[in-house]
């Protein structure tokens, strides 16, 4: 399990109260590393207000997430994706409660490295010409003439990813379905390194990631092919979903842990109440403070 870590945030020191020094005990999230950023964020937060408590954020791939979860191992899973119905089902058969709580939008996007300066945008159907099953693109110039006579280098998620499935659902069509031969990792941070090492690289990741690492990253805009040109990811181009590959972001909550742990209570009680802020600070969309209210009312 990889841990990883964030910049610091700030909170009003009003919040605290005289019982923050009396919580204690371990919240363990694990799962999504799109995700993560905000759930690390959160706790951070919150052990400034909690200092007994403990909040361990892994970062396993969405799919490694839900094994652990649906098994009783963790009380929150980040996910980037839905629950599948055969993870459903395994939480049911292991007597797991859980509610699906909505915390966000991202823009999943198209990374090359900033020394590229062939290409600005890709259209969907170009994204499946290099991404597909069996795909024999290798080379830049296989993709466009106009590009250069280049070894394309690819990055992405590994399967137990929300990123890989939504990916490979909206570019070819069916999820799970992909080339296989390009350097796969669960942690985006490696992703981020092969790409800012590589001046003939192509991947994809969160959005978050690529704000946070603009300096040695180029974001490729995406051409949907239906007239309305590039879209680059931006707040306002994922809030309103003109952007392509616009996507939930979500937690799922362990109901026993919530109802039984007072740690992990307070814990989501907090996510909801500091998610729309910390999360635009993060670099992802948040829902409507709505949403983030009702979110409450699941796992009660």
């Amino acid at each position: 399990m990889i841990l990883s870590t964030i910049s610091c945030f700030t909170i009003d020191e009003n919040q605290i109260s005289s019982n923050s020094i009396n919580l204690k005990g371990t919240v363990e999230v694990d799962g999504s590393s799109t995700v993560a950023p905000l759930s690390e964020a959160v706790a951070e937060e919150f052990k400034k207000i909690y200092s007994k408590a403990n909040v361990l954020v892994g970062i396993s791939g969405t799919g490694g997430g839900f094994k652990r979860f649906v098994i009783g191992e963790i009380d929150i899973s980040d996910a980037s994706r839905e629950i599948k119905d055969s993870e459903t089902n395994q939480a049911k058969k292991n007597g797991i409660d859980y509610a699906e709580l909505r915390v966000g939008l991202d823009g999943l996007s198209v990374m090359v490295n900033p020394n590229n300066d062939f290409v600005n945008c890709l259209t969907l159907t170009e994204l499946n010409l290099v991404w597909m099953p069996g795909s024999g693109v290798n080379n830049w110039n296989q993709l466009r003439s106009t590009f250069p006579n280049k070894k394309l280098r690819l990055y992405g998620p590994g399967t137990d990813s929300g990123t890989f499935g939504f990916f490979t659902k909206i570019i070819n069509d069916e999820e799970g379905a992909s080339r296989d031969d390009y350097t796969a990792s669960e942690d985006d941070n490696v992703l981020v390194q092969g790409i800012a090492g590589d001046n003939y690289a192509l991947g994809y990741f969160g959005y978050a990631y690529y704000l946070s690492n603009k300096d040695k990253l180029k974001v490729l805009g995406i051409d949907k092919e239906d007239g309305n040109g590039c879209i680059i990811p931006d707040s306002s181009t994922i809030d309103s979903e003109l952007y392509p590959i616009t996507r939930p972001l979500y937690i799922y909550v362990n109901k026993f842990s919530y109802n039984t742990k007072p740690v992990v209570k307070e814990f989501v009680k907090f996510y909801m109440e500091q998610a729309a802020k910390l999360i635009t600070e993060v670099g992802y969309v948040p829902v409507k403070d709505e949403e983030y209210k009702s979110n409450l009312d699941k796992v009660r």
